[in-house]
């Protein structure tokens, strides 16, 4: 971590021993794979976002260890519902175990199955409030074109990791160009009006008009 990393993290609201607790169990459990999980500005990012949106129905694509999924459920009103799709009952687990000492457990309603699968069964009209995309690069476009449709007009959208380290700049791998071709899809697309920022590895926020 850079000093200015070190500095935005001090003054960002803290984390509380819940997701605490539950990044240093992620990276104790999953070593190799830690660096998935949001840092905790994005995490607060998240809950923010939620609670301005005043979203009441959220979607998370990509759901890892359930770090960013409990930030999601955290700022959803009472009543509030977080559809959250993953592929791992292995690190869901650990997931469930956290939103369960948050008490946020009722909010959220995990489906393990290939996302697009959960997502194209969806209801077709617009009726989603906030969407956290996290997952496997590739599938960004799919994931994207199925759910702007879905969202409400002045939902939001929130893609992570944009940048891809830089690498959107001279794709070399699948998920480089995926990420760099759904960048200008969203910038060129007439639905939304968006606006990338340079939080951790890239965010985007849409807002579909």
């Amino acid at each position: 971590m850079t000093d200015i990393d070190s500095y935005l993290q001090a003054h960002c609201t803290p984390a509380d021993d819940v997701l605490r607790d539950l990044a240093a169990e992620t990276t104790a459990l999953f070593p190799d794979a830690a660096g998935m999980q949001v840092s905790p500005d994005e995490g607060r990012l998240l809950t923010m976002l939620v609670q301005l949106t005043g979203a009441a129905f959220a979607v998370e694509v990509g759901v890892f260890t359930g770090y960013s999924a409990l930030c999601i459920a955290r700022g959803l009103p009472g009543g509030g519902r977080l559809l959250a799709c993953d592929v791992s009952e292995e690190w869901t687990a650990l997931a469930r175990k956290y939103w369960q000492r948050a008490g946020v457990e009722h909010r959220i309603d995990l489906r393990i199955a290939p996302a697009i699968e959960t997502l194209t069964a969806l209801p077709a009209e617009p009726h989603i409030d906030f969407v956290f995309v996290d997952a496997d690069k590739t599938g960004y476009p799919q994931y994207y074109e199925t759910l702007v449709p879905r969202l409400r007009p002045g939902g939001l959208m929130v893609l992570d990791n944009v940048l891809q380290d830089g690498r959107v700049l001279n794709p070399e791998r699948p998920g480089h160009f995926a990420v760099a071709q759904l960048n200008e899809t969203v910038l060129h697309d007439d639905r939304v009006e968006s606006v990338m920022l340079a939080v951790r590895d890239g965010v985007t926020l849409i807002r579909k008009r």
